[in-house]
């Protein structure tokens, strides 16, 4: 049994949010952002932030494992920093080391309530969605 939501941020660095994002893609969960798209926009020396906030059981399909849905506070390379969701395994989500202290965290979920999300920044960019 999946231990209870956590309340906590974890710090990660843009290849461990990729290898989120990928285990994301493979499972085929439905909170995530296609893996070539945060590979050519997120900034390769970035810190990015996963907060997770729901516990996401698929029950019309059983064979789907539970999940976490995160909130995550993305740097892209434009130095902005914008919000997303990411599903991620509990078990993944525990294995990233805890780094930040509370204050740092409070300080983070703060930015996340004010970023701009992910299609907000893509449309003023003029991004699309595959690119």
């Amino acid at each position: 049994m999946a231990s209870p939501l956590p309340r906590t941020v974890r710090a990660v660095d843009t290849t461990h949010l990729l290898d989120l994002a990928q285990e994301a893609a493979m499972r085929s969960f439905s909170q995530r952002l296609p893996v070539d798209w945060l590979q050519e926009h997120l900034a390769a020396e970035a810190t990015h932030y996963l907060f997770p906030t729901l516990v996401q059981r698929l029950t019309h399909r059983p064979e789907m494992p539970l999940q976490w849905r995160c909130q995550q506070l993305l740097t892209v390379n434009t130095g902005e920093q914008i919000w997303g969701l990411l599903d991620v395994l509990p078990d993944t989500f525990d294995k990233i080391p805890e780094t930040l202290d509370t204050a740092s965290k409070k300080d983070i979920v703060s930015r996340m309530e004010r970023a701009v999300t992910v299609r907000e920044w893509m449309e003023r960019m003029g991004v699309e969605a595959g690119s």
